[in-house]
């Protein structure tokens, strides 16, 4: 039987033909070949857009774990959460990398922790150059859109459309920033308007491409107004307060008890607790911070409000001047507005939820979106007395994270695997099918997904914690650590504290038991995955700009060198620690002899460490001064505080010239050998600042940059340290602060920076 051609069905006759007819069939052939690949090609676009997951990511600000259904929550109810929750995946072990709002979001759009992107603190500036996942997601196909909440100080990147609220944003009639750079102000509750904004988009979109809609709201942040359609919906009185709200915190790390968010010293008779006129009780409430949604509002919002909140707080006001309420009740009274507060406004982003899972089941995009709903943090309910975050304790640690996928992830799922904010954006790459560039540090969850919530050979078995604030609003001190599904350590860096928690025997976290016998074992193994894990994150504390505000002197000294900085233009400055510093000490008269009348500004600061020159000089310390020459020795403190390894060291001290040639590129500086300390040559501390030089000799270029090793100054011929050049072996004294100037002037002089120098 003869073998007939591939289309003989619309050719008609069997291979076996004449050329008149071959042609005829390939005439027909590409004709129907054309409109094949034509259709096939239309429908590879159609498939594509459903096959690549939309993305929505419903963003809130403070949200607690525990004031949310799903997790338990025994304080409120929140109905279209844990409707998500129940058709989607609970992770009960999610955690941010830094608790505080700005950072958060850095994590989630670099998938690094915050030393690497650069936004370590509120007040930073975000670099939107830098990678960011929303761009990638624009670049391969996606629709990407921002509203809301934004607070990274520079404008979104990587997005198609963008309407955010300047700095933290407000709850009535809130000011958005719009794309062209216009601020609009839109009359009513910034949670729904925030949802209304983000609805219209959905329906504005292009439907032909896959989308990204990051719906991220102010609420339920600081100060905790609610809608008035939830005034009353938790009544004062009727949430149960944490056991923990009259914590003392002893038995952990002296720091607690210094910083400014608990509601017993730190709460505001306006902005928090929501009174009008004059503070009557000083005693009880802080001034300062007036209610500025209130005054935001308009003549009938503020009736609405006053109808619900004067007789409350008249009421509340009689019984205290009547001296009818100890401090203990007073305490009682704060936790009540603020759970009614801080709910009601959760509530609203309830309701948010709801619109927006609505919506989806409404136009049939339920199937192939992924859905997800976090916070940037969690938040203090009143647990050890507080309100805010920061601290490395459970209640902020823990980020509520809630995934839903059909298909993809069974709905009611749970998950143990520990997680981390960094961990968003390689997620949402993988699941829209690209590739995931190494420096990310986070993990993708889709093999979590696909183990239905347990835990994958292989997974994490600890995170990494960092807090950078310190000298805030809040004075919160600079600490980090590690969380296993146990323990957690954090250690606390101007103090040089250590503290561990059991969490299974101690889920609260009330008593360290870092010095506890039976403990030590787990106390340096936890050490060693601390310094593991710093390693892995690349975290150099030598480069990260840290503050020591918190220190009354340093701040004090920090004010008059900016203010010397920028009152007068100097010839010669000089950068580093307390041996710097020295020049006004014991090292005066050389100073005057030598340098005063250069002009040369000393920016010598006791106890410094590479980290907080950076600080100092990225907060423009230098001021107007364009100097012909920067003087700098800095390191032995990275080696006295932590025995830091050289290498780090000297990483910091790169960092510190970097910043000296990007505000003055014409100044010549002269880097120091870090000085020789301890009495031999063998000490071990001298050894390292040894190690350092060697790594220090190799920044000089011999144009900008000038190495000098002057140690041999200080030396005996058999290498040791003399007291009576250095009386502690660390610190000069008059003669040795002579002969750093008689060795200082002639280099100076050599690279024509010094030309009026006094001869030694």
């Amino acid at each position: 039987m003869p073998q007939r051609c591939r289309w003989s069905r619309v050719c008609h006759f069997p291979t076996g033909f004449d050329k008149s007819r071959l042609l005829r069939c390939l005439v027909l052939f590409v004709t129907i070949w054309g409109i094949d690949q034509t259709y096939w090609k239309n429908s590879a676009a159609a498939q594509d857009v459903g096959r690549r997951p939309n993305i929505v990511f419903v963003f809130s600000d403070d949200h607690a774990l525990q004031a949310i259904g799903a997790y338990g929550s025994k304080i409120n109810q929140t109905p279209h959460l844990d409707r998500l929750a129940s058709q989607g995946l609970v992770f009960d072990r999610s955690y941010c990398a830094n608790s505080i709002c700005g950072p958060s979001r850095a994590c989630i759009l670099t998938g690094l922790h915050s030393h690497l992107n650069g936004f370590r603190r509120n007040g930073d500036r975000f670099d939107g150059s830098q990678w960011v996942f929303p761009r990638v997601l624009q670049e391969h196909g996606y629709q990407t859109a921002l509203i809301g909440k934004w607070h990274l100080e520079s404008n979104p990147t990587g997005f198609d459309y963008w309407q955010v609220l300047p700095d933290q944003g407000h709850y009535y009639n809130p000011d958005f920033i719009m794309m062209d750079g216009t601020k609009q102000r839109v009359p009513g509750y910034c949670t729904d308007l925030i949802t209304d904004a983000s609805l219209k988009w959905l329906d504005q979109r292009d439907p032909s491409k896959p989308f990204l809609l990051m719906c991220q709201h102010k609420a339920p942040h600081r100060n905790w107004s609610p809608h008035p359609r939830h005034f009353g919906k938790y009544k004062l009185g009727t949430v149960p307060a944490p056991e923990t709200l009259r914590d003392d915190y002893s038995g952990r790390s002296k720091t607690l008890a210094e910083s400014e968010m608990t509601l017993r010293k730190h709460f505001y008779w306006g902005h928090d607790a929501k009174f009008h006129g004059p503070n009557e009780f000083p005693d009880h409430f802080r001034d300062g911070i007036p209610n500025g949604e209130y005054q935001r509002m308009s003549p009938e919002q503020r009736d609405e409000w006053d109808a619900y909140y004067q007789p409350e707080n008249e009421a509340f006001l009689q019984r205290l001047r009547a001296g009818e309420l100890s401090e203990d009740d007073v305490l009682t009274w704060k936790h009540q507005r603020y759970m009614h507060d801080y709910l009601g406004s959760v509530q609203a982003v309830d309701d948010s939820v709801g619109r927006v899972l609505d919506y989806l089941d409404a136009n049939n995009l339920m199937e192939n979106t992924i859905v997800v709903y976090s916070s940037d943090q969690g938040f203090y309910l009143g647990e050890h007395g507080w309100y805010d975050k920061r601290w490395m304790f459970e209640e902020s640690l823990r980020m509520p994270l809630i995934v839903r996928w059909p298909g993809r992830i069974p709905a009611g799922s749970r998950s143990n695997a520990m997680v981390q904010n960094i961990d968003y954006a390689p997620t949402f790459l993988q699941a829209a099918g690209i590739e995931v560039p190494a420096q990310v540090q986070g993990r993708s969850l889709l093999p979590v997904f696909e183990a239905q919530g347990a835990v994958p050979a292989g997974w994490r078995d600890a995170i990494y914690y960092a807090y950078y604030e310190n000298d805030s609003v809040h004075e919160v001190a600079v600490h980090d650590g590690v969380r296993t599904d146990r323990y957690k350590l954090m250690f606390f860096q101007r103090t040089n504290e250590w503290n561990l928690f059991d969490l299974e025997h101690d889920p609260q976290e009330m008593n360290s038991v870092h010095d506890d016998p039976q403990y030590q074992a787990i106390l340096k193994g936890l050490q060693q995955r601390y310094r593991d894990l710093r390693k892995f994150y690349q975290v150099n504390s030598a480069v990260i700009p840290v503050t020591r505000g918190d220190e009354a002197w340093w701040k004090q000294r920090d004010r008059e060198k900016t203010a010397q900085g920028k009152q007068q233009a100097h010839e010669l400055v000089f950068i580093g620690d307390s041996i710097t510093q020295g020049w006004e000490g014991a090292g005066k008269a050389m100073w005057d002899k030598y340098f005063a009348h250069a002009p040369a500004l000393n920016l010598g600061f006791s106890g410094d460490r590479t980290e907080h020159v950076l600080w100092r000089l990225k907060r423009g310390q230098m001021g107007i001064s364009k100097p012909r020459a920067a003087v700098i020795m800095i390191g032995t403190n990275n080696t006295g505080h932590r025995m830091q390894a050289p290498e780090e060291t000297a990483a910091g001290v790169r960092e510190i010239i970097t910043n000296v040639r990007q505000h003055s590129p014409d100044t010549k500086i002269v880097l120091l050998g870090v000085f020789p300390r301890g009495e031999t040559p063998f000490d071990p501390m001298r050894l390292n600042n040894v190690a350092i030089n060697q790594y220090l000799s190799t920044f000089a270029d011999d144009e900008t940059v000038f190495y000098r090793d002057l140690s041999g100054i200080f030396l005996q011929e058999d290498g040791t340290l003399s007291r009576d050049i250095m009386p502690d072996l660390l610190h000069l004294n008059e003669a040795g602060y002579q002969r750093w100037a008689e060795a200082l002037v002639p280099i100076l002089q050599e690279l024509e920076v010094y030309p009026n120098a006094p001869t030694p």
